[in-house]
């Protein structure tokens, strides 16, 4: 596993250092980060369609980073991944992820998307990233609770559209040779591992379509994260370390009852702060080998995100395991001889 590494997209600003490449990645590479997942839709940051023309564009950029102390570890398209597939309903507040020409142009919104997640793919390569991080967007989401009752056969449908529109894209990073990441997350149709499940049939179980793990939202959703690992692990190309509370009362729970981030029995909390077991998660993706980046994706409802990003770096350092070797009694080994073994076993 590689890391400490940080999303960049919630520290992005108008002002220094959080207002270009060079002074954000100065500023993260100073508080011990050895990596930044770049949000591709932030100009102040980026220009993907630069990055996916232009190797000499890219190389400028892995040079800002590396002259900084970081490396890219993986680019983002959240936003853009969003709207490949979105329902009306979500419409007038969605338009804000895409640019003014396609606002109340749902057509060309969908277009602009699904270009914008092939030049990821291209400038994923181009960066010699293996992972990218991104959202499924939802066709169903409004429906996750059903009532009214859902007709037969919407979420087949749902996801069988889904699959449509996904699999091409899915196509060009597997030319590309990049894992489509799908963050598993409420508002999404990709919310857990049933839903992941449904979309790997839609989609002849590409292998493109991968996870990208954040224990928080499984905490909201009183989901079994440790579990997940066992039953995903080969799946998990990318991993967010985010930490999360849950703690019900007796006016609200899981669904939030519209109160504002403080007032809701789930919470995300700055790394340390919730009721995440990184240590157990830690064990169990180096268990079963998973070599990508540990990458704080800070968000706090209470917590100032520059406390935050400070408090972070060490934090998933101290958590990061070195594999073992060798075995801890090693010492006490009596070496391989099979006539000895057969000793042992009272067989001679």
């Amino acid at each position: 596993m590689k890391g400490p590494a940080i999303f960049l997209a919630q520290f992005a600003g108008d002002e220094a250092p959080f207002n270009s490449l060079d002074a954000i990645t100065k500023y993260m590479g100073n508080l011990g980060y050895k990596g930044v997942q770049i949000p591709t839709w932030d100009g102040r940051l980026f220009d993907l369609d630069k990055a996916a023309e232009s190797q000499d564009y890219c190389d400028e950029i892995k040079g800002v980073c590396h002259a900084n102390g970081v490396e890219v570890t993986e680019l983002s398209t959240h936003l853009q991944g969003q709207l490949v597939a979105s329902h009306p309903a979500y419409d007038a507040l969605f338009d804000g992820f895409a640019p003014a020409s396609v606002h109340g142009n749902v057509k060309a919104r969908t277009e602009w998307a699904v270009d914008q997640m092939k030049k990821a793919a291209k400038a994923s390569q181009r960066f010699g990233c293996t992972s990218h991080a991104t959202f499924s967007g939802a066709l169903l989401w409004h429906t996750v609770y059903p009532w009214p009752q859902r007709p037969a056969g919407l979420v087949e449908e749902g996801f069988a559209e889904l699959g449509r529109r996904w699999k091409p894209i899915l196509d060009v990073f597997d030319e590309c040779g990049v894992n489509a990441c799908y963050e598993l997350h409420p508002g999404e149709d990709l919310h857990d591992g049933v839903t992941f499940e449904r979309f790997l049939e839609v989609v002849d179980n590409h292998p493109r379509a991968n996870i990208l793990y954040d224990p928080s939202h499984f905490v909201l959703q009183q989901l079994d994260y440790l579990q997940f690992i066992d039953f995903y692990h080969e799946r998990i190309k990318a991993f967010h370390v985010k930490d999360a509370e849950f703690r019900p009362n007796g006016k609200a729970g899981v669904y939030g009852s519209y109160s504002g981030w403080t007032e809701r029995p789930g919470r995300f909390r700055s790394l340390g702060d919730g009721q995440v077991d990184f240590t157990q998660i830690f064990t169990k993706l180096g268990h079963y080998g998973y070599d990508g980046w540990a990458v704080l994706e800070w968000e706090c409802a209470y917590k100032h995100p520059e406390q935050g990003a400070a408090e972070g770096a060490p934090f998933i350092a101290k958590h990061m395991i070195r594999k073992a070797d060798k075995a801890f009694d090693d010492f006490a080994g009596t070496g391989t001889d099979l006539g000895f073994v057969r000793q042992v076993l009272g067989l001679d």
